[in-house]
């Protein structure tokens, strides 16, 4: 792994960009960054909160979802989140103009339930967008978790999955037949048919669900990417690194590496074939080769 940069706070949510830099966002921080090709870090928008998954739109903004902010822990030189802080600023989807820095709050409840803890996000060839609602942790007290499909414009959010246990990665086939969630707290990815665009195949509930895979032993999934040849990557906590899952048998193959908050993947480059992984909780942003390449996510690699 090459080292591109370090002492972010918390980075994660990247975007490998064609001019060789990388956005992402730095939850502790509460920033949406950008890592320049020589490790430089630029703040593009300092949001507040907890600024968690990000992704292209078709309007060339960047949507991120925030999850309101974490009470931060250390130890040995890491930082690791917790409950909801004292400070908790309540979850939304928010837009980021790249050239300026504004930004704007679109969502902060669908059909009057608030947005708890919005984690991941990916965009449809529509221009839709679907992401996870984690939820938030306070004392003896946890939320179910969501998922959800809205617009860019600000008019439309639906709740297309409830409950479904700390979901946490959300990605699309490359057919986009398929709408994949990784959940957290099992370790489990899981696969939704998508009748048409922003619609889960009846009964969209999470008795329809199709379970993929769990890695053996003690692991947490989070955030995801998809390989050209559908091949599912996601990020895995504790046995810190990236499983790659086939989603037609469930065979995982593991590439570690040496932080165990390793928290999400995107992949870049000429052929996109550079995989670029945060490292959380050490700070880091690293890359390296990669034997497949990744897939052209819409709206930024097409």
């Amino acid at each position: 792994m090459q080292t591109i940069a370090t002492d972010l706070q918390f980075p994660e949510g990247p975007i490998a960009m064609d001019d060789g830099s990388v956005i992402l966002v730095e939850i502790a921080r509460g920033t949406l960054s950008r890592v320049l090709p020589g490790g430089r870090v630029e703040v593009i928008a300092n949001l507040g909160g907890g600024p968690n998954g990000a992704a292209i739109g078709p309007d060339g903004a960047v949507y991120v979802c925030n999850n309101g902010g974490f009470d931060w822990h250390r130890s040995g030189g890491r930082i690791f989140p917790g409950d909801a802080p004292d400070n908790y600023s309540g979850g939304r989807i928010e837009r980021v103009d790249l050239s300026t820095g504004a930004f704007e709050v679109l969502y902060t409840a669908c059909d009057g339930v608030p947005l708890q803890g919005p984690n991941d996000i990916v965009f449809d060839a529509q221009g839709g967008f679907w992401f996870t609602d984690l939820g938030k942790s306070t004392g003896r007290l946890k939320d179910r978790g969501a998922v959800y499909y809205a617009t860019i414009d600000g008019n439309h959010i639906e709740q297309m999955l409830f409950p479904i246990e700390t979901p946490n990665g959300v990605s699309l086939s490359p057919d986009e037949t398929r709408l994949y969630v990784a959940e957290t707290q099992g370790a489990r990815l899981w696969g939704f048919d998508i009748a048409s665009p922003g619609k889960l195949a009846p009964p969209a509930a999470t008795s329809s669900k199709t379970f993929i895979a769990s890695p053996a032993g003690l692991s947490f999934f989070d955030s995801m990417a998809v390989e050209a040849d559908g091949t599912v990557c996601v990020a895995t906590i504790v046995n810190g690194g990236i499983s790659r899952i086939n989603p037609d048998d469930g065979s995982i193959r593991h590439v570690a590496t040496d932080d165990p908050m390793t928290t999400n993947i995107c992949f870049g480059g000429d052929d996109l074939k550079t995989a670029y992984m945060t490292l959380s909780s050490t700070g880091r942003l690293v890359s390296t080769p990669w034997d497949t390449a990744g897939l052209a996510l819409n709206f930024l690699n097409k």
